[in-house]
């Protein structure tokens, strides 16, 4: 049933977007004149409100300038138009996209330092700027009253709502690959973490500067198509105003929800015409758009995240009865997870004299008076576990920050492979194999487990491997939305796809939050299988000593920010000083 619903997951949008093709043609047949021109207006407003999914729904930055770009597409399309230029309307409208993708990476330049109201209102000065050049200059051909000519096969307006539509298509089905590749995961993933994205090697820079990127370029399609709808566009369709208002719509619908961009779309339409009707000034749409965004806001979830957790909870309950079935099957078969990650094993063992994997040489890090980390030296050899505890505040997770790059201002020397790595940022320390997880939950619950771990390993996996490791670890299968999945079952899915990254060193800052005693040893256990499974050198920290003993052959102890043992795990564990600065007196005394 699981190989089915994959196989549905992907002959599904293919399905959908030529029934979307022809359904808008039925329409573009059957509508009255004036219901397709509104028809028109809604594609448009989907397109544009498509690309703020992205941006905000996706990315989570908040952007407040979307029918600015949508005004860059049209004034590029009548400056095509006004001068003839070859190619006809589809290439004006592709120019108008790539220009306006372009004023998106400029824009969202102050993005990689600013961050919610202010980048707001940077934002939206753009818009209110550009609104005011846009009065005074006018769109080309505009004082001249020169029409913009639509493609020959689509001049009246019931051929170009058809036109549109394979548009909006086309641009759906782009948004649909780019959510389901790595580029859309970085979206989602720097929305929830910035330094979890950075850790699994993702540019948070280059994250971001797409997401403008392509958020504008929806914009700059939507405004072609709609001076193409128009003929003459005005400045009057791109206010500030509308794109606030237009930014609440994607944030009450969903927008990030394809489904969900098209209702709002609908709804730009609706609301006003439905005003207009009932004699109310249409402008009085602003007011219930915003009403409607505050309930988004305050209540927590989307009217999109509303109707898909619906569907969600049915489809869950089929998904379990399946995943438990193969697991009866499996069961009878006689193999488990371990069976399958028994083999195969690393071929030649680590000789005894082989060069550390990690070194780490006389680290110090300093807060103004106060020494987090003092002269804190220690090697990691191939292959082997390290355990790293200390009491808290010992300096433990600053030690961590420091040497995975999220804490530069430090002495000391940082070696990966015999490679100073000292002054790489976390972005490079991890694509040269230096992974971590963290304390606290990292995990982008947007994205499906499948679709997380691919995103964090950065390679090609197959997806029984895929499956077999997530297993091993005691997690969800890859179908399954990190959403429905507990905190404590996320740590391992974190640890699942570092571990799948094939990183020369893995640092796991307590992986086992979150699950039970037994749990607990039970991810010990196949803790001790991944290092000759996968090449692979662990350290880990953790206060659970139990599982310390089980799979660390050696040990480091910090407190105070240095280093007060290291050694094999049982004699530093025995060491006095350990146990009255760890455990405790009493314990020393007991």
């Amino acid at each position: 049933m699981l190989l089915a619903d994959r196989r549905l997951r992907t002959v599904l949008p293919i399905v959908v977007a030529v029934a979307a093709i022809g359904v808008g043609y039925a329409l573009s047949v059957s509508l009255s004149g004036y219901v397709v021109y509104l028809a028109i207006s809604m594609v448009t407003a989907t397109i544009s409100i498509l690309g703020l999914g992205i941006v905000t729904g996706s990315a989570g930055i908040i952007a407040l300038c979307q029918l600015t770009f949508g005004a860059i597409g049209a004034w590029v399309v009548t400056f095509l138009n006004k001068n003839e230029t070859p190619g006809g309307f589809v290439v004006w409208l592709i120019a108008g996209a790539v220009v306006a993708a372009l004023a998106g990476v400029l824009i969202g330049l102050p993005a990689l330092r600013l961050r919610g109201v202010n980048l707001a209102v940077v934002t939206l000065g753009f818009a209110a700027a550009f609104d005011v050049l846009l009065v005074q200059t006018q769109f080309p051909g505009q004082k001249d009253g020169l029409s913009v000519e639509r493609p020959d096969m689509f001049s009246n307006d019931r051929e170009y709502f058809f036109f549109a539509v394979i548009v909006l298509v086309v641009c759906a089905v782009g948004v649909f690959l780019l959510q389901r590749s790595r580029v859309g995961s970085s979206w989602k993933a720097v929305a929830f973490s910035e330094r979890g994205t950075a850790a699994v090697g993702q540019s948070v820079r280059m994250a971001k500067l797409s997401a403008f990127a392509v958020s504008a370029a929806l914009g700059g399609v939507s405004g072609g198509l709609l001076a193409g709808q128009v003929g003459i566009p005005y400045a009057s369709s791109f206010t500030p105003i509308q794109s606030l208002a237009l930014y609440i719509l994607a944030i009450m619908s969903g927008a990030y929800l394809i489904d969900m961009a098209i209702f709002g779309g609908i709804l730009w339409v609706l609301v006003p015409e439905l005003l207009k009707r009932w004699g109310v000034p249409q402008d009085w749409g602003f007011v219930v758009f915003g009403i409607l965004g505050i309930q988004a806001l305050t209540g927590g979830s989307n009217l999109g995240e509303v109707i898909r957790g619906a569907i969600r909870k049915r489809g869950k309950q089929r998904r379990a009865a399946a995943i438990a079935a193969a697991a009866e099957a499996s069961a009878e078969a006689g193999t488990t997870a371990l069976d399958v990650f028994a083999v195969p094993e690393a071929a030649e063992p680590v000789p005894a004299d082989a060069a550390p994997v990690l070194e780490v040489r006389a680290l110090g890090v300093q807060f103004g008076s106060l020494k987090a980390n003092d002269d804190v030296s220690l090697s990691v050899k191939p292959r082997s576990i390290m355990g790293l505890i200390g009491p808290n505040g010992a300096g433990k997770s600053t030690f961590v920050d420091a040497v995975s790059g999220f804490l530069p201002q430090h002495t000391g020397t940082v070696l990966l492979d015999g490679e100073d790595i000292t002054r790489l940022s976390p972005v490079a320390r991890a694509r040269r194999g230096l992974r971590r997880t963290f304390q606290q939950d990292r995990v982008p619950p947007q994205l499906s487990v499948e679709a997380y771990v691919r995103f964090v390993a950065r390679k090609r996996l197959d997806h029984d491997e895929l499956a077999d490791a997530l297993a091993f670890l005691g997690c969800p299968p890859p179908e399954e939305q990190l959403a429905n999945v507990d905190v404590g079952t996320r740590r391992l899915i974190e640890v699942a796809a570092a571990v799948l990254s094939g990183p020369r060193v893995l640092i796991l800052d307590e992986p086992a939050a979150g699950l039970s005693h037994e749990e607990h040893l039970q991810f010990g256990h196949r803790l001790t299988r991944i290092p000759s499974r996968f090449d692979t050198a662990i350290v880990i920290i953790e206060h659970d000593l139990d599982l310390v003993r089980s799979v660390c052959t050696e040990l480091t102890v910090l407190d105070f920010g240095k280093v007060l043992a290291q050694g094999s795990t049982r004699e530093v564990l025995d060491d006095p000083a350990v146990v009255a600065a760890y455990m405790g007196d009493a314990e020393k005394t007991a």
